[in-house]
């Protein structure tokens, strides 16, 4: 990966051993030319961190080089092993068919594994939790949430995945659907603080939500179901999944590395969706987990969410194992 940088922000180190001090800069996406990357790099944090605009994402580069331009003492070149972005595990892998972005997340994020009383029991790659031969094999179980986000006129946002994503690609679901990763701020169990901060996370990530605009004292976990549910002969999903409403006005910018479309549903709107799935109608799909949750719980959950009493909703005891 290489490109021009102008800004004098960024904290990197050259062959030399001379420091370059900054905040941020822009490069061109290597993957995709016409997305622009935001990359950033602080004494506080060591590992550089590299995004779609509003998405940082963690991402170590072994080898990174800042190159001068004699003209301009704030314009300079970054440029990364790219053979190693983001760890040597990746030169082993033979999955050529796979996005970038989606390969470098699935060996870089850390899922918590639990047991079925959602104890935890390790951790593991997102790439070993999605393979069903592991899954089969080891009984790996991962803990996920599931965002369900209504705006102030109770209709719910729906987002259709990217085309991309190695797991259920083009499927409507949920607002967001996503894992807390096997680190100290998603890993707190007190009021389920972890799960909610991982929400938050990824509602930036994938559809670019301000967390100012959904806070984390604002996510109300209704409930955990347990599942597994196959996407194709090589991948699969086997969850722990908490269930999180949230009621807010937000502007969404969606990540197209994330999210392929959205949209606000209705009550009935849903269920027209339901209804053209069933009958295989405009090719449109809807996520397992997404189904199980409409199926069980939330058309009455929705009535909790107009009237304002969600709280009566709130079964957190319980872990609902669902087929």
């Amino acid at each position: 990966m290489s490109g021009s940088v102008t800004s004098p922000l960024l904290s990197l180190t050259s062959r030399a051993g001379a420091v370059v001090a900054a905040p941020n800069l822009s490069i061109q996406n290597p993957c995709n030319p016409n997305h622009l990357l935001i990359v950033s790099l602080s004494s506080s944090d060591p590992s550089l961190r590299i995004g779609y605009k509003r998405n940082p994402l963690p991402l170590s580069f072994p080898t990174l080089t800042a190159r001068f331009n004699s003209s301009s003492s704030s314009s300079f070149s970054v440029v990364a092993n790219a053979s190693a972005v983001p760890s040597t595990k990746m030169a082993d892998v033979t999955d050529s068919a796979m996005d970038a972005v989606q390969r470098r997340l699935m060996f870089e994020d850390e899922c918590i594994l639990v047991d079925e009383n959602d104890k935890v029991v390790g951790h593991d790659s997102k790439y070993n939790c999605h393979l069903m031969e592991k899954i089969e094999s080891e009984n790996l179980l991962h803990r996920a949430f599931s965002v369900f986000l209504f705006n102030s006129k109770y209709e719910l946002l729906l987002q259709q995945r990217s085309a991309t994503k190695v797991t259920f690609p083009l499927v409507w679901t949920n607002t967001c659907c996503s894992h807390p990763l096997y680190r100290e701020s998603e890993l707190i169990v007190e009021n389920h603080l972890g799960v909610r901060n991982a929400a938050q996370r990824k509602l930036f990530d994938e559809l670019g939500i301000a967390a100012s605009d959904v806070p984390v004292d604002d996510f109300t976990p209704l409930g955990r179901i347990l599942y597994k549910a196959p996407s194709d002969g090589k991948w699969g999903e086997h969850e722990l999944d908490y269930l999180l409403f949230i009621v807010r006005d937000v502007d969404v910018n969606p990540n197209p590395d994330e999210v392929a479309d959205v949209r606000y549903v209705n009550r009935d709107e849903l269920k027209e969706l339901l209804r053209k799935a069933d009958a295989g109608e405009e090719g449109l799909k809807l996520s397992p987990w997404f189904r199980l949750v409409v199926d069980n719980f939330l058309f009455k959950w929705w009535d909790h969410v107009e009237k304002g009493t969600l709280e009566q909703a709130v079964d957190m005891e319980k872990i609902h194992k669902l087929t």
